[in-house]
């Protein structure tokens, strides 16, 4: 099995042309005629994610967040991208293309918060999140709901009324609370919620969450892991998502 064949089946899936205009996703490390001997499913690719990448003899890394997004201005022997050409190790990057496609990020979060009557929705400015329904009407409960769902810690502003629609966003979203407004929700469910963000929630009297960045997306590495093992057989496939970044 060639990298190029699970490239191949990821891009049927998540197609590249569907992530967004700044992004960089696909083969981004490596070569493409190269025999896998085992992949690493992960959030990003770091130098913890390379070592176990080592440990378990594998010579593919499947990240959600692009190795290399910004131009590279220099490939010296501290960096993980020379690491990885030195070791012989691809990297395939599925970014926002696996935030909107069916299955991908954003159907995750909705599976692993419970939500029912998923459906893809516009924001404004083309992106494709999804609005869903909850059960839990209370935001205090529905706080705690996320909190244990998703792990980590979960900010969040009470609207004015109980909450049944909702409009999801893995990872930074915050800039939807407009789309959440105009479009009628009781609440947004994101990351990355800036503070001025909150106000204007508390202003518009909807609820909003932030479930923290890493909570938000890690909820991908499971199911996309065993869609691949499903698929590919023959290869060792390993979820590496331990959250790096700690909270006191």
């Amino acid at each position: 099995m060639k990298v190029k064949e699970i490239l191949s089946y990821l891009e049927s899936l998540f197609p590249l042309d569907t992530a967004c205009d700044f992004d960089n996703v696909g083969l981004l490390v490596g070569d493409k005629e190269s025999e896998v001997t085992g992949a690493v499913i992960a959030l990003d690719c770091d130098v913890n994610a390379l070592a176990f990448a080592k440990e378990n003899g594998a010579n593919l890394i499947i990240t959600h967040h692009p190795v290399i997004l910004e131009p590279l201005k220099t490939v010296t022997e501290s960096s993980t991208v020379f690491s990885l050409i030195k070791e012989g190790i691809s990297v395939i990057s599925m970014h926002t293309n696996l935030d909107v496609g069916v299955g991908g990020v954003n159907d995750a979060l909705c599976d692993a918060l419970e939500l029912t009557d998923v459906k893809p929705f516009a924001a404004a400015d083309g992106y494709m999140l999804r609005c869903a329904k909850t059960y839990i009407h209370d935001p205090a409960a529905l706080a705690l709901h996320v909190k244990k769902r998703l792990g980590g810690a979960v900010r969040y502003v009470a609207g004015k009324k109980d909450i049944e629609n909702v409009l999801i966003c893995s990872g930074s979203g915050g800039n939807y609370i407009s789309d959440a407004i105009n479009g009628g929700f009781d609440a947004l469910i994101t990351a990355d919620v800036k503070q001025h963000i909150f106000v204007e929630a508390i202003n518009a009297g909807i609820s909003l969450f932030d479930g923290g960045h890493f909570c938000t997306e890690n909820v991908i590495v499971k199911p996309l892991c065993a869609l691949l093992k499903e698929r590919f057989a023959d290869i060792g496939f390993y979820q590496f998502s331990p959250e790096v970044i700690k909270t006191v």
